[in-house]
């Protein structure tokens, strides 16, 4: 186990680094001068002076190779770089913004196991009855919802309407209710799906019929079938939070959530390459270490896993 863990340890050195090399060449081929964008966001002038004074200033002057090792020695302390718009430091603005992304996600992940989780016991329980078609076609119909259309919609229902609820903000806890379940909608399908189908694939194993045969409580029975179930779902699971946090930018682009999504949103229409690139390799950074601890996670669940890890 101790053996496979370094390993993976090892192997995220290589893949870090591809995903920063590569990251960095896409940017550095965007056909914008970053400098003159700068210039144009402070509502100067860009002369040919000017450009090439701003473009020493923001480095961008030296070769891409050179540019490419002097950004991974100062990111491998910490430090990403000034913005090339508002000259601030891209960490500071990154570690600011990361709370509320990070609150959006958590309570995102919330709804959906508080969803998922009984509605997915439901549906193995009844399978193929009306009760699991009658749930599964009402949280595939909401799910086909695109993100901001539903966004908007809870919107007009919610603020507007009957005006429950704060239309955009972090202004109080109550503002985080409607982010969240527009988030949360195109997640609830594929976890519920995930969840019924591993708990009916248990629920036919040896073990589980002599269980029956043996009288078992029922409500022991399913608590058995659901926990020897998280094999198949943590994984998955797992990868909520990142994949939450990563898919939040229209969200909090619809509901001016101050956020890392509306951050890169912002970097991005403004050329804003040292903040565009923080946030890929945090982002990369997040995927890679969930993954991780979701391996191990299911690892320590079922000994087999361990096992085979051993081997």
């Amino acid at each position: 186990m101790k053996k496979h863990f370094l390993r993976r340890l090892l192997l995220l050195i290589p893949l870090l680094l591809g995903i920063s090399l590569l990251s960095f060449s896409l940017i550095s081929l965007s056909p914008s001068d970053p400098a003159e964008v700068s210039i144009r966001v402070n509502a100067m002038v860009p002369t040919p002076e000017l450009i090439e004074l701003t473009r020493k200033e923001l480095g961008l002057d030296q070769p891409a190779p050179v540019r490419y090792l002097h950004w991974l020695k100062n990111a491998l302390h910490g430090d990403f770089g000034k913005s090339f718009v508002t000259g601030r430091d891209v960490a500071g603005d990154i570690l600011e913004a990361a709370p509320a992304t990070l609150w959006l996600a958590l309570t995102s992940l919330a709804v959906i196991l508080t969803l998922c989780v009984p509605l997915g016991i439901l549906c193995a329980l009844k399978e193929n009855k009306l009760a699991d078609k009658v749930v599964r076609a009402l949280i595939f119909i909401a799910s086909s919802f695109p993100g901001f259309w539903a966004g908007l919609l809870l919107m007009w229902l919610f603020a507007v309407k009957f005006n429950w609820l704060p239309t955009s903000g972090m202004r109080s806890p109550s503002s985080v209710v409607l982010p969240a379940l527009t988030l949360s909608v195109s997640y609830i399908a594929t976890y519920l799906r995930l969840i019924r189908s591993e708990m009916i694939k248990t629920s036919k194993e040896n073990w589980v019929k002599f269980a029956r045969a043996r009288c078992l409580p029922e409500h022991l029975l399913v608590k058995r079938i659901l926990l020897n179930s998280l094999r198949g779902t943590a994984s998955g699971l797992g990868m909520s939070i990142p994949k939450l946090m990563a898919g939040a930018f229209v969200v909090e682009n619809i509901f001016a959530w101050p956020g890392l999504g509306r951050l890169c949103v912002t970097a991005i229409f403004n050329r804003d390459f040292p903040v565009i690139q923080a946030y890929i390799m945090i982002m990369a950074c997040l995927f890679i270490l969930f993954n991780l601890a979701s391996d191990l996670f299911v690892a320590w669940l079922d000994p087999r896993e361990r096992q085979d890890l051993e081997i």
